[in-house]
């Protein structure tokens, strides 16, 4: 039995724990005793707060009532308002899944009503949000993992004896380094690879879309070894940070992937199109869907500001880092105190109309790792309020014109922004009601947005939860499902906006809708997201007015003859954000390493930090090392 498990039960009155394991980081002890289960004195609390580790006690599957008897009477506790739906037992874990439209009602006030349950049933309930949009992809990852639950249950184990079998107290005295095999001086395949002598963890792994050349990271690099990795910590669900996941699982990766819920199901999702979108170019995709499925077995979800063992000697805890949904900042805390370091992933450091600015308050703080897309000198946008106004501007005059608007967005992001929006547009009634197509992922990434709004920002979660109105839910939003739909929308006469992925034109729905609406100057084309260099969007941008499209073995072209918009919105930081960042880091980082831009923006980001603030700062390349203790 691991050392840390034996420490636990010293503490404990001899023949009360029926079963001791691991779920990852969590230590779940099982009791036959259902007075020590209900009424366990604070002895749980106190072990807690002296090792520092979370602790579960839940009863022996052998004391829970039988099924049929618990659903029946978790269904009379359960107020009618709370609107339940579909009730999963897990007995070997003794847990109970209850999905509800509206979870805290089911909660009850303080958690009243889950104690009651567990009281009655001795069942552990857990609620969980049914979305206000039916989500087919949250229903199948709920299901993959109901009906692995023994699978899972094995898996996390192991992943917790990898945690705590070389556990100990101490601070230690080792090295740490960072290896780049993706997303140094580019945008695009991020992927950081961090060792010390205890750990080997991926931070990221992505794919460039946009590229054919470089479009991987570097795995052939010699300091890495699947076979000798320990975790993939995944700060946001974009391609570019997790498009490579499923490949990992496609050559043997068996270990755990963590990040937040949110993160997990829209990753799935964008996984599951790539794959679909590369056998319609042709090509041969680089994993399938099992591969995908196999990633979302092994996911392990974590909550903003919730720290977690993820080997022996790191720690992590995740941050709101205002990006999109569920987008995390990774604050990782090694070998018991050594060193502290934050790698932001991709972040936004203000206000949008879906999310908060990312955190800046950090127990500790050494390195920071940074993104730089908007990193450079130019890079400064203008305030949000004036893009807004400006988008505005071109949604009225093109509808005044009976033209359409096609704006390519990614899924996740900036298409809810949009949709919060015109949202606020039409309930203000700057303008007449009108519609508004939703076509690729977004409407399926919409649906996961109305699972988690926990994730959204003060204004919209009042909204949902005190007044019950939810922006996405509006009638002027329609869903496009087919290619048949698809040509309805074009063929049709009057004013609408479209909302199709991919963001930077480079496969998708918004390309078939470009070759459609391109050669009509009553049309707008409305970028709003980043064009990376060699896409069909950047080449757009810098004035390209034929464009060519593979259409089997035939090449098609078209003429831009419809007005071609940029606006200045991102879900990123722009310089002076970034600059922001870094000053109100709290405390204030000693090193500052700069990756995820053009080379010449990671290069003025870096130079930049280091004049105005007096902090060591590098921005390495692709697969050099940086040593940070």
């Amino acid at each position: 039995m691991t050392d840390i498990i034996k420490e636990i039960l010293k503490h404990i009155p001899k023949g009360k724990i029926s079963e001791a394991c691991f779920e990852g980081a969590n230590i779940v002890l099982y009791t036959k005793d259902k007075d020590f289960f209900l009424n366990n004195t604070g002895v749980i609390k106190k072990i807690v707060d002296e090792i520092k580790k979370r602790i579960e006690l839940r009863p022996d599957p052998a004391i829970a009532m039988e099924l049929e008897a618990a659903e029946k009477e978790i269904k009379s506790l359960m107020p009618k308002e709370a609107g339940v739906g579909n009730i999963i037992f897990d007995p070997q874990r003794s847990i109970v899944v209850i999905e509800a439209d509206k979870p805290g009602l089911a909660i009850g006030k303080q958690g009243s009503v889950l104690r009651e349950i567990r009281t009655k049933t001795l069942w552990i309930p857990v609620v969980k949000r049914t979305p206000a949009i039916r989500s087919k992809l949250i229903e199948n990852i709920r299901a993959v993992l109901y009906q692995n639950s023994d699978y899972r249950r094995k898996f996390l184990d192991k992943t917790g004896h990898r945690i705590y079998d070389g556990w100990i107290r101490e601070k230690k005295e080792e090295w740490i380094r960072i290896s780049y095999l993706g997303g140094a001086r580019n945008v695009g395949r991020s992927c950081l690879f961090l060792q010390t002598p205890e750990s080997r963890v991926l931070l990221d792994c992505g794919i460039d879309v946009a590229s054919d050349n470089h479009a991987y990271p570097h795995l052939e690099a010699p300091e890495f070894d699947i076979k000798e990795l320990d975790a993939v910590i995944v700060s946001h669900s974009h391609l570019d940070h997790s498009g490579f996941i499923p490949y990992l699982f496609k050559f043997g990766y068996r270990g755990p992937v963590y990040c937040t819920a949110p993160t997990r199901d829209v990753m799935s999702l964008l996984l599951l199109d790539n794959v679909k979108i590369m056998r319609s170019e042709g090509k041969e995709p680089i994993y399938t869907s099992d591969d995908v499925k196999e990633m979302v077995k092994h996911t392990v979800c974590l909550e903003y500001e919730a720290v977690t063992d993820v080997t022996p000697d790191v720690r992590i805890t995740l941050y709101n880092s205002g990006h999109i949904l569920g987008a995390s900042l990774v604050h990782l805390h090694i070998a018991n105190g050594l060193h502290n370091l934050v790698y932001t992933g991709d972040l936004k450091y203000a206000r949008t109309q879906l999310l908060e600015p990312a955190s800046t308050y950090f127990p500790r703080l050494e390195t920071l790792l940074i993104e730089s897309t908007y990193g450079g000198k130019e890079n400064v946008l203008p305030p949000q309020r004036e893009m807004d106004d400006f988008l505005k501007r071109i949604i009225k005059e093109t509808l005044e014109r009976k033209g359409k608007v096609l704006m390519p967005v990614l899924g996740s992001g900036r298409a809810q922004e949009v949709m919060i929006m015109i949202a606020n547009m039409v309930k203000n009634k700057e303008v007449p009601p009108f519609k508004v197509y939703i076509d690729g992922m977004v409407w399926d990434v919409t649906a996961i947005h109305t699972a988690y709004p926990e994730f959204l920002n003060h204004s919209i979660r009042k909204l949902i939860f005190h007044k019950d109105e939810n922006p996405f839910l509006l009638d002027i939003f329609k869903r496009v499902g087919s290619q048949k739909e698809r040509m309805e929308v074009v063929e049709e006469e009057g004013a609408c906006l479209i909302l199709a992925t991919s963001g930077m034109l480079v496969g998708g729905p918004s390309v078939e809708y470009l070759k459609h609406l391109a050669g009509n100057p009553k049309n707008s084309l409305v970028f709003s997201c980043y064009q990376g260099e060699g896409s069909m969007g950047r080449r757009i941008q810098r004035g390209e007015k034929e464009i060519f499209f593979k259409s089997g073995s035939k090449q098609e072209n078209c003429e831009i003859k419809m007005q071609v918009h940029k606006l200045e919105i991102t879900n990123h930081s722009d310089r002076r954000q970034l600059m922001n960042f870094v000053y109100k880091c709290d405390p204030r980082p000693k090193k500052v390493i700069v990756n995820h831009g053009e080379n010449s923006r990671c290069l003025d980001l870096a130079s930049s930090l280091h004049k105005q603030y007096r902090i060591e700062t590098c921005a390495p390349r692709d697969l050099e090392a940086v040593r940070i203790k």
